[in-house]
């Protein structure tokens, strides 16, 4: 299944392919196809802050806080949103994502892209 999947991403440029992924993990959600995971791990604790594990994810990856519920389904110990800015903004003009299949990474050049702090605030309640 993930020979296919990823072969379907790879005809998409990789910001395309970043969307769709992203939109999908929220429909399967709302479906109820993903139940909520637990990874095996000692909860820690961290400037007095309880994580139930030491796996987070990192902002960047949902820079408008829009897949928090679906995020927080796989895992995370914790999860950080954003970067957010006062006002909406483009980020850098496209393309900027760029595979690099032998390396097997990517690179991101996306800037600051978001939906501004008001709707960034709202998508958090």
């Amino acid at each position: 299944m993930y020979r296919f999947i990823r072969s379907f991403l790879f005809l998409l440029n990789p910001e395309l392919a970043h969307h769709f992924s992203m939109k999908s993990l929220k429909l399967a959600c709302f479906l109820g196809l993903i139940r909520r995971k637990s990874i095996t791990s000692k909860p820690i604790m961290i400037m007095g802050l309880k994580f139930p594990n030491r796996i987070g994810l990192a902002a960047g990856l949902d820079k408008n806080a829009e897949y928090i519920n679906p995020l927080s389904k796989l895992g995370f110990g914790f999860i950080e949103v954003g970067t957010v800015t006062p006002r909406s903004q483009p980020g850098n003009s496209k393309p900027r994502s760029f595979r690099l299949i032998e390396e097997e990474g990517i690179i991101n050049r996306f800037g600051f892209n978001n939906v501004g702090i008001d709707q960034f605030i709202e998508n958090i309640k």
